[in-house]
């Protein structure tokens, strides 16, 4: 399966694995590079960028095939040493980067000197509009099904895919709410040339995270997600749980008053109790609908080459069948 962003990025497969705090290590990404997709480590996840350096290597050690590092710009409680961080990717030898949040306009001089090309994740048709109009070599178009944060537009990709093919030029996949073959079907079908799959990829055997984090995503249902933090305009979608009962319960109480200080616990610093300790009412932890989809934990080559084979087998045949 040929299409520009293998063509761009260099790898067998149409699958990107999303950056993912907490769950963007090496071995995450070495074990979707190697099944022919491209793997992302996720930069801030380490604490310093002497420790992504490093995190980078054991990459490299891992696989020889291309993989990313995704680098968020995001409002914080403290700005991160961006360009340190960028500093370690370049020198890692990486040459793809996935931007998130804020746009990455100032800092894609840096990346582009360095040889990196840039894909920015997109939640609307505007936003990816102006990552074409200021360099980026490509955009990931993020529906409203995505695990993390989704914008305040609330646009699904059934819409939000072929309105980004009617505008956009340069190569885009998609992402949100995505994990089987059907749906990567439809979703080169739509316009994409390809697809970003963040929290499928939580439930394979390499995904270095705890044990209950996988079997809540194979339990749970596409009802089992919620969103919080949309008066903050920083909406997120998350799993349901007793600590994201205590968030809407102050968000219901706070109204349009809700300040992030006053749900700082359930947010702040979670994550590590959640995906490495297996606590799973520790706080907020992102998570797509696609969860509803997810029944199994195979490794990252058997879910990759089953999408891809089983996207092929719906294009040339059950497809085909219907035209001919």
């Amino acid at each position: 399966m040929k299409t520009r962003i293998t063509e761009l990025f260099g790898i067998q497969h149409p699958v990107i694995q999303g950056g993912m705090h907490w769950v963007g290590f090496a071995e995450m990404a070495a074990a979707v590079s190697n099944a022919g997709g491209l793997g992302i480590i996720t930069a801030l996840t380490q604490p310093t960028p002497e420790d992504l350096a490093k995190e980078i290597a054991k990459c490299n050690e891992m696989t020889d095939k291309p993989f990313g590092v995704n680098l968020t710009f995001l409002p914080g409680f403290k700005e991160p040493p961006y360009p340190e961080y960028i500093e370690a990717i370049i020198g890692g030898g990486v040459t793809i980067v996935e931007t998130a949040g804020r746009s990455p306009e100032k800092y894609l001089p840096a990346l582009k000197e360095g040889g990196i090309k840039v894909i920015h994740k997109c939640t609307s048709v505007r936003h990816s509009l102006k990552a074409e109009r200021i360099g980026c070599d490509a955009v990931s178009v993020d529906g409203f099904e995505c695990g993390g944060h989704p914008g305040e537009d609330d646009i699904p990709n059934y819409v939000l895919l072929p309105r980004a093919a009617e505008e956009i030029k340069i190569p885009f996949v998609a992402s949100g709410g995505v994990g089987t073959a059907s749906q990567l079907a439809a979703a080169l079908a739509l316009g994409a040339d390809g697809v970003n799959m963040g929290t499928r990829f939580i439930a394979t055997k390499e995904a270095p995270v705890h044990q209950n984090v996988k079997d809540a995503l194979v339990k749970a249902s596409e009802l089992d997600t919620t969103l919080i933090m949309r008066s903050l305009r920083n909406t997120e979608r998350v799993m349901k749980n007793a600590a994201v009962d205590t968030i809407l319960e102050v968000e219901r109480e706070k109204g349009s008053d809700l300040n992030i200080m006053d749900i700082v616990e359930q947010v702040g610093g979670v994550y590590p109790k959640i995906m490495q300790e297996g606590d799973m009412d520790a706080g907020a932890w992102s998570t797509g609908m696609v969860c509803g989809l997810i029944h199994d934990i195979p490794t990252c080559k058997e879910l990759v080459e089953r999408m891809v084979t089983g996207a092929e087998e719906i294009i040339q045949s059950r497809l085909e069948a219907m035209v001919s």
